[in-house]
């Protein structure tokens, strides 16, 4: 791993580290704002309730911190980073709709928040689709599967050669 991405993946990770761990301590301050979209994001994710709002700002704090160790680690980081993107777009939702306030000031304050929520999904989505210098998972499995035709070509003809041969044995 090159210098750059041990100390970028830390760094892109450590809000959802930290934001996670709290989450999972203290929920409820989370709660209200979470209510627009609890039922949305509830309804994709089976076996959880609609009304447990609080269950699922937990949830949403164990993605994020989990996934953010990875990151920080190294491990899975395309999926991690994929992880914390999809925990990301709730969060940002239902956190910072700074279209809601009235007040000049709030409203300003909670655009930034959301284009800095939106600034991170942009790291995230460039730290999922980041391959380290070698060909992704599409290009490996095309590449596989080129190389598996021609095998199989091969072979077909290997065999054709190796029966004719053994026709021309029987023959003599």
């Amino acid at each position: 791993m090159s210098l750059i991405r041990r100390v970028a993946r830390p760094m892109l990770a450590a809000m959802f580290v930290t934001g996670g761990v709290d989450a999972l301590r203290d929920p409820g301050p989370k709660g209200p704002a979470a209510e627009e979209v609890a039922s949305t994001v509830a309804a994709r994710l089976p076996g959880v309730p609609e009304q447990d709002t609080e269950l699922l700002v937990r949830l949403t704090g164990g993605v994020q911190l989990g996934a953010g160790l990875l990151l920080t680690l190294g491990r899975v980081p395309r999926l991690s980073a994929l992880a914390l993107a999809a925990s990301l777009v709730p969060t940002t939702a239902a956190g910072h709709r700074f279209w809601e306030y009235h007040d000049a000031a709030q409203r300003r304050q909670q655009q930034i928040h959301f284009l800095k929520n939106v600034s991170m999904l942009g790291g995230l989505l460039l730290a999922a689709v980041d391959t380290e210098g070698r060909p992704g998972l599409g290009w490996r499995t095309r590449h596989a599967a080129e190389h598996a035709g021609t095998a199989v070509r091969r072979g077909r003809r290997g065999s054709r050669l190796a029966a004719k041969a053994a026709r021309a044995k029987l023959a003599a």
